[in-house]
């Protein structure tokens, strides 16, 4: 069994997030989307609360996990049996960081690969620091979220 490891902060989770891991749950097959923990950084969003929704937005993809991690992205991976990290692109921009990031995580753990999904170009333009900003300014994120961190989103934004 193939298991890939889907990592980030997903604060919130995007609908360029979920593009990413439909795509990875249909060639792994188990996927492990791992809620990123720092504790040196204020979360926007708890760290309980990003996992319920992530729940929540895949309920239906059967071979997908939600966990949360703090700690060495490769030393979760091992824990887990997995020797892939799945790694989302959008743009160009973020390659060199991603490829910079693959290449530590090789140094420390040769057997692990990352695969890098690009997302779809009418999502490439979402990072959750956008959506963070339109939402503290009450806005609609209904475009780039999915519908149950909209309605998240809405409750503790808009309504204050």
């Amino acid at each position: 069994m193939k298991t890939a490891i889907y990592p980030g902060s997903f604060d919130p989770i995007t609908k360029g997030h979920l593009d990413v891991l439909e795509r990875a749950a249909s060639i792994f097959d188990r996927v492990i989307i791992v809620v990123s923990v720092n504790t040196s950084k204020q979360s926007f969003i708890s760290t309980d609360d990003r996992i319920r929704l992530i729940r929540e937005c895949c309920k239906d993809l059967k071979n997908v996990e939600v966990d949360s991690y703090n700690g060495l992205t490769v030393n979760y991976a091992k824990e887990k049996g997995a020797n892939v990290l799945i790694r989302g692109l959008r743009a160009v921009s973020d390659f060199e960081y991603e490829m910079q990031l693959s290449q530590v995580n090789n140094a420390l753990e040769p057997q692990i690969n990352t695969v890098f999904l690009i997302t779809k170009p009418k999502y490439n333009f979402i990072s959750s620091s956008s959506i963070r900003e339109i939402a503290i300014m009450k806005g609609d994120v209904s475009k780039f979220v999915p519908e149950p961190v909209q309605k998240f989103l809405e409750e503790k934004y808009m309504k204050g």
